[in-house]
């Protein structure tokens, strides 16, 4: 017979380490299945579904062709999904031929929650994500350039100006 019964709070925290306990090995068997694909995962967390109704990926099967990880397979019951390896990168829903099929849902490093399920919402997503960036780029290089001009040093301008040109010419 125990001498004394477990506390409350010692049983809670039982379950928060045993928890974390699970999320470090979720996370270690995730990184080893990702290596051997060779890609870079942007999103740690995230869901995937697949709405099996409206699903002809017996015909198709373009999504499994388009997951880079492999992500999807078929089986006897349809499109199958393997959690471990999706990094919710959103190709399969590019390449799925019916909408709200594929539903994704993914979390950002900065905290926002992107939803898409057709293709139509990818792009205008990463369009819009695009232009941020470019934004972003246009603005820093503009106060850059800027200062060059004000203190006339027109040889930096004109360094400055040329590797932009290039820099944007790769995009």
């Amino acid at each position: 017979m125990p001498s004394k019964q477990p506390s409350i709070f010692d049983l809670m925290n039982e379950e928060n380490t045993s928890q974390v306990g699970e999320e470090t090995e979720k996370r270690r068997r995730r990184k080893e299945l990702l290596e051997p694909t060779g890609v870079k995962e942007l999103f740690k967390e995230g869901k995937i579904s697949i709405n099996k109704f409206t699903c002809v990926g017996g015909q198709c099967k373009l999504c499994v062709k388009a997951c880079p990880t492999n992500a999807l397979y078929w089986s006897t019951s349809g499109v199958g999904i393997t959690e471990d390896l999706c990094v919710y990168c959103g190709a399969c829903v590019l390449n799925c031929m019916v909408d709200d099929c594929i539903k994704v849902e993914r979390k950002r490093e900065d905290g926002a929650v992107e939803r898409f399920s057709k293709p139509n919402d990818v792009i205008k997503l990463a369009e819009r994500l695009n232009s941020q960036k470019r934004f972003e780029r246009v603005r820093t290089n503009a106060s850059t350039m800027r200062r060059f001009k004000e203190k006339d040093n027109v040889k930096q301008y004109l360094t400055f100006r040329q590797l932009y040109t290039e820099q944007e010419n790769k995009v």
